[in-house]
């Protein structure tokens, strides 16, 4: 029952790549529809895998397979009306690497082995480079070679990584799988220094995937170049897989007893993304860099609270499930900006509440989401998160979040209020473009997703149910989490 759950996408997606463009639209919306109903099977029922040593049903890779399927769903059905509205060539290639791509990710959140989590992170490489040069444009090659080249070298180092805590068994003369699930039962026998070694080059390797700073320069370039329904899933869900291999592996090091070592990286790589996305946010001119920019901050934060420990790490969960819902809905968003404006830059934009109004209200709800504002998750996750640094005595760093994360409002702030409310005259804009933005209707299927994303984000925020609250803190309690 496990394995299906990838082996359905993965052949699936294969099938797509020779299937005339409607046959394989219809087919990525099916898809996701069983991808989502299997997932709802595999979260109440939690079957064993076939393959134990390698696969196992965690509490933190359910929680990011529950996001995964639920936002393929709900993107897959914007997609079809977004190929229909733009000009995309070969959508079968399109379509096919969106579903394999799914069935890599959920390969991720369901391994167990460190060898097959290596194995399927570089494989979701191997499945997004694709999306990213739909447009075969030479900035959409750049950014995808970009692509391919930094995570490459990142998964290089992740393995190397993998290596060390090979080591790290073997001069403890530790005989026991090399599973995330053995290693944590029997990290204390582990040779310490290794142990340290190979931490880091995972985080370094796996966190050059996720975005964190100074590894993340691939991501703005990707999210700029691929298509709006690409980078929801590249947003919303990839950044989250990377995550979950550094959350595993840091696992290990709280049950061998160097928490005080991982949190400290992990603090500090958090610290330097949040103020990169602070630096480059400010003078952003295109929105879907902003956006980009605006996740590595989010996966700044998902790795200071996780670095902070206790309650941090619960905040960190927390963020991570709401960046998933509302980043990806305001990436769909900008996909209807970009097909209404006909332009990345943001200074040819503006008077959004009267051009697309029903893509501004979902794009201004968004931006107060992703921004931390009350009563959205991510400011439930951040105060949990500044109450965890101030318990732990990391008065300091907790001050620089503060400050830095009002730096990132401000900067976001200014250019949203651009895009939704600043004077558009389309006689000032490009001809060939001008027409867009009168042609471009806003169909129900290229705003409803976005809602229910932060419909979800929303209503977690004031009920959430007791097998979902249970499986968050299974998944943080190993770190010292909880409430």
């Amino acid at each position: 029952m496990v394995e299906i759950v990838f082996l359905t996408p993965f052949i699936t997606g294969i099938i797509a790549f020779f299937l005339p463009k409607a046959i394989s639209r219809q087919l990525l919306v099916a898809t996701g529809a069983i991808h989502l109903f299997l997932s709802l099977l595999l979260w109440k029922n939690r079957p064993a895998a076939i393959f134990e040593s390698y696969f196992s049903v965690t509490s933190e890779g359910l929680l990011s397979l529950l996001v995964i399927s639920l936002l393929f769903f709900l993107i897959s059905i914007y997609t079809i009306a977004y190929l229909k509205e733009s000009e995309i060539q070969k959508e079968n290639i399109f379509t096919g690497s969106m579903i394999l791509f799914l069935s890599t990710m959920t390969m991720v959140t369901l391994s167990d082995h460190i060898m097959v989590m290596w194995i399927a992170i570089e494989a979701t490489t191997l499945a997004s480079a694709p999306l990213i040069y739909t447009h075969r444009s030479a900035a959409s090659l750049e950014a995808t070679w970009k692509y391919v080249l930094i995570c490459s070298v990142g998964i290089a180092m992740a393995l190397l990584g993998s290596v060390f805590i090979t080591l790290a068994m073997d001069i403890g003369n530790v005989d026991a799988p090399l599973s995330f699930s053995a290693l944590t039962m029997v990290a204390g026998e582990l040779d310490p220094m290794w142990l340290k070694a190979g931490f880091v080059f995972i985080l370094v390797g796996y966190g050059t995937k996720m975005g964190l700073a100074p590894m993340h320069t691939w991501l703005p370039d990707a999210h700029s170049e691929a298509p709006s329904p690409a980078s929801a899933l590249l947003s919303g869900v990839l950044l989250n897989c990377a995550y979950l291999g550094i959350f595993k592996t840091n696992k290990i090091m709280h049950a061998a007893g160097l928490n005080d070592f991982s949190g400290t990286i992990l603090i500090v790589f958090g610290l330097m993304s949040i103020l990169a996305a602070a630096t480059f946010i400010l003078k952003q001119n295109e929105y879907k860099r902003m956006l980009a920019y605006s996740s590595i901050e989010n996966m700044g934060i998902i790795a200071f609270g996780t670095g902070i420990g206790g309650i941090g790490v619960y905040g960190a969960m927390i963020c991570m499930i709401h960046h998933s819902l509302i980043k990806s809905s305001l990436f769909l968003s900008s996909g209807n900006i970009l097909l209404g404006y006909g332009n990345r830059f943001i200074e040819n934009t503006g008077d959004m509440v009267k051009c697309l109004p029903k893509t501004f209200i979902a794009f201004f709800a968004g931006f107060a989401g992703i921004s931390g504002f009350p009563p959205f998750g991510i400011f439930i996750g951040e105060m949990f998160i500044i109450v965890g640094a101030f318990k732990t005595g990391h008065y300091v760093a907790a001050g620089i979040f503060i400050a830095t994360l009002c730096v990132i409002f401000a900067g976001f702030a200014n250019q949203v209020m651009k895009i939704s409310f600043s004077d558009f005259k389309k006689s000032d804009f490009n001809k060939g473009d001008s027409n867009k933005t009168l042609g471009f209707k806003e169909r129900a299927s290229m705003v409803w997703p976005q809602y229910i994303l932060l419909l979800t984000s929303l209503v977690l925020c004031f009920y959430m149910p007791d097998t979902l609250y249970q499986t968050i803190i299974d998944a943080v309690t190993a770190l010292g989490g909880g409430l």
